[in-house]
């Protein structure tokens, strides 16, 4: 590493949710979501590999650089921290705080951004493109102006490279109709797409290594917030109600009697399909 560039802390931040192959519940008189049943949020693990990716591309830990991985929530989620330990990241944090309950992605974003403010001297916040519970894709932005950092969203590619002895980022972004390449100075927030690598898993040696990482445990208190700011009272956005989904009914079955494709048009258009 040129000795000019400090070490890079990268942050990435990790979710505790509702394992997809299970149906989802909501819960309570705020009707939250059901977490009985959680684990890492899959995209959240790209974000992870391009933090890990990133590192190893500039010396790794042996260099100094040090990826910590972050969440928020009830005891539980502390385990999206473990998990995250395991696949490579080097140390953890875990805000938990009873007032945290029942936050939107304002209040969500309002306790990360403190996080972050907290640890200090981190050069990348990582995230996934959303997450797949609430899948709202908002927390990065959010952060992004609550911490007044640029932002990245949406990145299918990420190099950090060196600008006159400090580090740069270098970010691929695409859409259906066009590509660009951004660029910015660190510190900056930075959402990472599933396309942009393939999460590694943990094997033996990296889940018993993960035993002897530290995982720092923080409150409210601790990084300055009040409980006023989030949970239920600090949220922008407030479930009302929520009805369970109907039953599904029996679609139109068409048995082809030599008229199946005229009865499939007609039935495409009936639905105004075409």
């Amino acid at each position: 590493m040129d000795e000019t560039k400090s070490a890079l802390k990268i942050a990435v931040l990790v979710k505790h949710v509702p394992d997809t192959q299970f149906d989802r519940h909501l819960q309570g008189s705020d009707h939250s979501t059901d977490r009985s049943e959680s684990i890492l949020s899959e995209l959240d693990e790209y974000a992870l590999e391009a933090a890990l990716q990133v590192i190893e591309a500039h010396g790794g830990e042996a260099a100094g650089h040090r990826v910590t991985a972050i969440t928020m929530g009830p005891a539980a989620a502390v385990n999206a921290v473990k998990k995250a330990l395991q696949i490579g990241a080097h140390d953890g944090v875990h805000l938990t705080d009873d007032a945290l309950a029942g936050s939107d992605a304002s209040g969500t974003s309002r306790a990360l951004a403190a996080v972050v403010r907290h640890l200090g001297d981190v050069d990348i916040v990582l995230t996934g493109m959303a997450s797949t519970d609430g899948e709202t894709s908002l927390v990065p932005a959010q952060l992004a102006e609550l911490l007044e950092l640029p932002q990245v969203t949406f990145a299918s590619s990420l190099e950090i490279g060196d600008d006159d002895g400090a580090w740069r980022l270098s970010a691929r972004r695409e859409s259906d109709n066009y590509a660009e390449t951004v660029e910015c100075s660190l510190p900056a927030v930075v959402s990472v797409t599933d396309q942009i690598n393939e999460p590694r898993y943990p094997n033996f040696k990296a889940i018993m290594a993960a035993k002897k990482k530290s995982v720092c445990t923080l409150s409210l208190a601790d990084i300055g917030l009040d409980a006023s700011q989030v949970g239920l009272e600090g949220s922008w956005t407030r479930v009302e109600d929520a009805q369970p989904r109907p039953p599904r009914t029996q679609g139109t079955i068409i048995t082809d009697e030599g008229d199946a494709g005229l009865r499939l048009v007609d039935f495409l258009a009936e639905q105004k399909l075409l």
